[in-house]
């Protein structure tokens, strides 16, 4: 399992992550985005790093 980190200074909430890993990230009704989880799990770290991968402003990383 990885810790899950977010810039939220860097963050636009454009909602990548929330199409890639809707069990992980959301945005609210303010459009800011939540991190419903804080570590990975075997069933959601494909979908994570795939979010990770695909943030255009690489507000979010993994810590082991």
């Amino acid at each position: 399992m990885s810790r899950i980190k977010v810039d939220f200074d860097l963050c636009e909430s454009n909602a990548l992550c929330e199409a890639m890993a809707p069990e992980v990230f959301e945005l609210d009704d303010d459009d800011y985005l939540q991190v419903k989880a804080e570590e990975t799990t075997p069933e959601n770290e494909g979908d994570v790093k795939r979010a990770v991968a695909a943030c255009p402003r690489a507000a979010i990383s993994l810590e082991d």
